[in-house]
């Protein structure tokens, strides 16, 4: 028998923990296990073609609210021109009321429920009828069957997925080291499973160890909370850095509250860009905190997230979610406000998913919660925030993802922040003058948001010179131009001292990969200066965190009247 794995991912970039996990759990059974990958952006019949190709006895696909319905319009079509093939199911999308998604679904043979590697193991070992595999729901002719619930499994079981690396090039390795969650969120399907399964540390070093001998350049922890243990975070923690090598990348979801001072002191040794951090936020408002049945003291959270942020090491990326209960557009700009007061690398604006199986899915109607009946199941309206709510933080998340978390612009809009009361205020009236220009829907290049910007901030009332200085700065730090945007100073005037610069304090980077670049306002107190300072950025060598070139700063003499009037 020849079973066919299929991940429709959602970028070519990413890989399949799932299928992996199952090929490698069976991969000592006499049936072949084969993987085939695609994305959603692959055309239906491309995929459909490519199976085919394959002759599977079986197909097995792995669902996810953004692939489910794509994998419906496959499968169908597999079942079409393979009638012979069986279907076989697994992942959240189908774990959760799955004898409705059999009715409506008569293409689909069998459903892997939950937890798959056990039940997945026992169908291709095709050993003992489907009657008495437990964690699956199948076809008894016209009848619909479904078995208990599988036990969880031993963490130590599991088979490392990842002994051929040339599999995943160019694609980011996801990894587990526990599963379940300790706390109750109720947006969160973690939350059914009120307890954690760890892997043991020696195997979890071992592994680490082979992605750090592998130069592997970045490992994602798929663990709900990984810092939920203060022993075994910090023993992992030292782990990586006392074996770091230069290059691999670590990403850890975490809850900040959590962490101790012993850990931000491990924090404050590791390397820049060694670790990563996500913290998941949501919101600031209270009462929202308290029934969604979040755990988080908000005052360590703030306090951690600043602490590490002063070291200047460390990515973290903090999300925020519209559409909870008891939160409306007011609470909401606050909760906004009150993250990116912590200036994270990155500000996640995502939107409530009513989840199949989460407590958040009962309760909707309570709520008031409209939601999409087609997966992503996203809120559209709740009691306290209006579709008309949402569509405007739609916007500003665009907005925001643009023109914060790009991090291409931070001296730019660090000034036009200072023209507003609040930093909502300014996203809002930034998605406010795309709207009024009609500048939505349209691939604008990075020199052209730069341009928007620029306008944007002139019809607020910047300083021009000011505004055209943090631009064309901020432009640099990522790269060197090879054309000057049409808001930048010309600096042909200056050129004999950038070529004295070059031949003289700056003579190391002549022939390097650099720029100079007279600048005219101070990029950090916003002040025009009587005379320019002159900033090398040199390309070749950025920083792992932003990508931003590393810069010196020059001091010259005073240029002669003449000269400043050119």
């Amino acid at each position: 028998m020849k079973i066919l794995l299929v991940a429709i991912n959602a970028k070519y970039i990413h890989s399949n923990l799932a299928v992996y996990s199952l090929r490698a759990y069976t991969k000592d059974c006499e049936n072949t296990v084969k993987i085939a990958n695609f994305t959603i952006n692959n055309l239906t019949e491309d995929i459909v073609r490519g199976i085919y190709e394959e002759s599977p006895d079986v197909v097995a696909f792995s669902t996810y609210i953004w692939n489910v319905e794509y994998v419906k319009k496959v499968a169908w079509q597999i079942k079409q021109v393979m009638p012979q093939a069986k279907i076989w199911l697994g992942g959240p999308e189908v774990s959760y009321e799955p004898e409705s998604f059999m009715r409506e679904n008569p293409w689909a043979d069998v459903l892997m429920l939950l937890e798959g590697e056990e039940t997945f193991r026992e169908l291709v070992e095709n050993k003992i009828p489907h009657a008495y595999i437990k964690g699956i729901v199948y076809r008894n002719g016209e009848d619909i069957i479904k078995n208990p619930y599988r036990e969880t499994m031993d963490m130590d079981r599991l088979v490392f997925p990842y002994e051929d690396l040339g599999e995943f090039e160019n694609r980011i390795i996801y990894y587990e080291s526990s599963r379940g969650c300790p706390f109750s969120c109720s947006y969160c399907l973690s939350s059914i499973e009120k307890s954690v399964r760890f892997k043991s540390l020696d195997i979890v070093k071992r592994e680490i160890k082979f992605f750090i001998d592998n130069k592997v350049p970045q490992v994602k922890f798929v663990d709900r909370t990984f810092n939920c243990s203060h022993a075994r975070t910090k023993e992992l923690w030292k782990f990586i850095t006392d074996n770091d090598n230069g290059i691999t990348n670590f990403h850890f979801e975490i809850s900040a509250d959590l962490i101790d001072d012993e850990e931000i002191e491990l924090i404050s040794h590791m390397r820049e860009g060694l670790i990563q951090l996500e913290i998941g936020v949501q919101s600031t408002y209270e009462p929202t905190i308290k029934e969604i049945r979040r755990t988080m003291r908000l005052e360590r959270l703030y306090e951690v997230v600043r602490r590490i942020n002063t070291f200047g090491n460390t990515l973290l990326h903090l999300d925020l979610i519209a559409g909870l209960p008891y939160e409306g557009i007011e609470t909401f700009k606050k909760s906004f406000n009150d993250v990116y007061a912590l200036k994270p690398s990155e500000l996640q604006l995502g939107f409530l998913k009513v989840l199949k199986g989460s407590y958040m899915h009962e309760k909707a109607d309570e709520y008031g919660i409209k939601y999409t009946l087609a997966p992503p199941y996203e809120v559209l309206s709740t009691r306290w925030l209006s579709y008309a709510d949402i569509l405007i933080l739609k916007r500003i998340e665009d907005v925001v993802e643009n023109y914060y978390n790009s991090g291409q612009y931070k001296h730019t809009v660090s000034y036009l922040e200072t023209l507003f009361d609040t930093p909502y205020e300014l996203y809002e009236a930034v998605s406010q003058y795309y709207t009024k220009n009609s500048l939505w829907g349209v691939n604008h290049s990075r020199t052209a948001r730069y341009e928007i910007l620029y306008d944007f901030g002139i019809s607020v009332g910047a300083d021009a010179l000011v505004l055209s200085q943090l631009m064309t700065y901020d432009m640099y730090l990522r790269e060197r131009l090879k054309k000057r945007p049409s808001f930048a100073k010309d600096i042909s005037p200056y050129k004999s001292e950038i070529r004295s610069l070059y031949d003289n304090e700056a003579a190391e980077f002549k022939d390097r990969l650099s720029h100079i670049e007279p600048v005219f306002a101070d990029v950090k107190t916003f002040e025009v200066l009587e005379e320019p300072c002159y900033i090398l950025f040199d390309y070749e060598h950025k920083c792992r965190i932003n990508n931003e070139a590393a810069i010196r700063k020059y001091e010259l003499k005073p240029l002669k009247d003449t000269e400043k009037n050119e």
